[in-house]
């Protein structure tokens, strides 16, 4: 699979035992959640173990429980830059402009950099954001932390307070496109192209009742 940049901050507080503060240790957390990512696609999350990552990324495990407690921890910190990755490239796109003006524009590149991570990043099939660690699971946390960075992103260029019926407009659209392009990717490995078109259509009419 193709690497994707790596974005500059730190994963979240919540999911690591301590923050790198030199750049020896920023550089080995990043081998180490690269080693993560590519040890999801090969063997699972049920497969990872930390052993497993400090082996693939050429570390001792003390530097692996150095910055987390179990695996938990670790493929929440790689949704964490996973979600960092994908709001510096929906900005960066939205920054170029090449979509043209308006919310339909947005979202389109906000669906496309989702779809574009989803087909090459590693370990992003299963972790994506971190809403359904550990995979499968039925009490799956819902897209709030996707929401919110996407509702503060676009706010500005829609015109619009980030207020909570925005909010909550934001995330009704992000569950049901997460849901959708699951469905895509059961369908056919590389996403089916006529359920995306569908999802497309499905967000457009959702989002023009409020953004329209």
């Amino acid at each position: 699979m193709k690497s994707v940049p790596h974005a500059s901050s730190t994963p979240h507080a919540t999911s690591m035992r301590r923050a790198p503060v030199q750049r020896r240790s920023a550089e080995r957390l990043t081998r180490i959640l690269d080693a993560c990512a590519a040890l999801l696609d090969e063997v699972g999350y049920d497969g990872l173990s930390t052993r497993a990552v400090a082996q693939r990324a050429g570390v001792p495990i003390g530097s692996v429980y150095r910055f987390f407690g179990n695996k938990r921890a670790m493929a929440d910190a790689l949704a964490q830059r996973n979600l960092d990755v994908y709001t510096e490239r929906v900005s960066r796109r939205l920054e170029e402009g090449g979509d043209g003006p308006g919310w339909r524009a947005a979202m389109d590149a906000v669906l496309d950099e989702y779809l574009l991570m989803k087909r090459t990043a590693p370990g992003f099939t299963l972790v994506d954001f971190g809403n359904q660690i550990p995979v499968g699971t039925r009490d799956a946390e819902p897209n709030t932390r996707v929401a919110d960075h996407l509702t503060d992103l676009l706010s500005a260029r829609l015109g619009r307070t980030p207020d909570e019926d925005l909010r909550r407009t934001f995330l009704i659209a992000v569950e049901t496109a997460d849901t959708l392009v699951q469905l895509a990717f059961r369908l056919d490995p590389a996403g089916d192209e006529r359920v995306m078109e569908e999802t497309r259509d499905l967000l457009r009419a959702y989002l023009s009742r409020s953004l329209d």
